[in-house]
């Protein structure tokens, strides 16, 4: 429930401190905005909840794009969700939700939910799944690489501005949910602000070169010190790893694997179908864990199933419904395969019947319409239909990063 009590409204440039503080305080984190943070601030594309003079709730959506299955498309990238304490439980945050997926112009919202008890409520659903790994670097046998004439060297935050967005695209263009970045964000991403190390080392940034000396992949990563009774344990945390060539990922997967003194490595955002495990002799020492990622949550059903691509050709009619964005709800006919997509309004019976959080989760290509159908949440009304493998995608969605 939405609580007219408190005024909703776009924020302003100048409330940029404001807006960063309350939504730092919601979270429980130090709040130190910066230029560049005031750079990177869409003030027409944050929301704030008013209580007199004083804001009382957060909300924005970034303008960056996303990896789609075939694709790459405009995403409302949501985040800075917060309500002050004194003002919880009193439809603040729906009134934000609501508001903002009404008015963004993108065809799909996406978010990291730090609470997912909330965020179905506004029909998102969890679309691609991450995989963290604590590696135990000695037990974990890596396999060495074939030889090669590819090197790895070292590049400055200042080459690495300049060199590394075009691998970031080139993953874009083989797997869905990878957020994009402009020159801002990624001097956002390289800052490496000693007092937000947390004891570890100055990020270092690893890059792979193929025969040509051409980049073909990189990883940025940290390392701490650590001792125990048996000597140098030393911890390594890789924050971020793209490579466009298998080769470019086996060199840096066993440069980080066999670093010197180290007994441990933690990777936050590997993917579901992620192939490190062959190039390693114990894949169990890589102590893996599933966790939900991006959340995707349909803002126009017809426009965004119209951007992506399918991995089959597919004729259906879905019948969507949607409680809270009403122009999505009714039939659309889907005609696609690998290369084109049409989705127009029809009359004509439904092939399936599902809710927008439903279709939501199988965006993406990594989660089936079938799962939903096992629950009710997808109705199959012409037998066979939920057979298609058209939403499926050959490699699992990820997300390599929170924002």
């Amino acid at each position: 429930m939405t609580n007219p009590e408190y005024l909703v409204r776009p924020a302003t440039a100048a409330e940029h401190d404001r807006f960063s503080s309350l939504f730092a305080s919601a979270m429980m984190f130090e709040s130190s905005p910066s230029e560049l943070d005031r750079e990177l601030f869409e003030p027409e594309r944050a929301l704030v909840a008013v209580d007199g003079d004083q804001l009382v709730g957060t909300t924005k959506a970034m303008s960056w794009d996303l990896s789609v299955p075939g694709a790459v498309v405009p995403a409302a990238h949501v985040t800075a969700v917060g309500v002050r304490a004194t003002h919880r439980r009193r439809g603040i945050l729906a009134g934000l939700m609501a508001r903002q997926l009404r008015e963004v112009p993108e065809a799909l919202a996406v978010l990291w939910a730090s609470e997912p008890g909330i965020y179905g409520r506004f029909g998102y659903a969890p679309a691609a799944w991450g995989v963290s790994y604590e590696v135990d670097l000695r037990r974990v046998g890596p396999r060495p690489p074939a030889a090669t004439s590819g090197r790895l060297e070292e590049l400055s935050a200042d080459d690495a501005l300049t060199q590394l967005a075009p691998l970031l695209r080139g993953l874009q263009a083989s797997r869905p949910g990878v957020s994009g970045r402009s020159e801002p964000t990624w001097r956002r991403r390289l800052l490496d602000k000693p007092e937000d190390r947390g004891g570890k080392t100055a990020r270092q940034i690893l890059v792979h070169r193929d025969s040509t000396g051409a980049l073909d992949g990189y990883a940025l990563w940290r390392g701490k010190l650590s001792w125990n009774s048996g000597g140098p344990a030393n911890e390594v945390t890789l924050e971020e790893l793209v490579a466009v060539t298998p080769l470019a990922y086996h060199a840096l997967w066993y440069h980080l694997l066999t670093i010197d003194l180290a007994a441990k490595l933690e990777f936050g955002h590997a993917a579901l179908d992620e192939p490190l495990a062959q190039l390693v002799t114990n894949p169990v020492a890589l102590n893996r864990r599933l966790t939900e990622s991006l959340w995707v949550r349909l803002t126009d059903v017809a426009r965004a199933l119209a951007q992506r691509r399918y991995a089959t050709a597919v004729d259906l009619v879905i019948e969507v419904t949607d409680d809270l964005l009403p122009q999505n709800n009714g039939r659309f006919r889907l005609t696609a395969d690998t290369e084109r997509a049409s989705c127009e309004r029809t009359e004509s019976g439904p092939d399936i019947s599902l809710s927008v959080t439903a279709l939501g989760g199988a965006y993406l290509g990594g989660r089936s319409l079938a799962e939903f159908a096992a629950t009710g949440r997808v109705v199959e009304h012409t037998p066979g239909a939920l057979a298609t493998a058209a939403f499926g995608w050959p490699v699992a969605p990820v997300s390599i990063e929170i924002f």
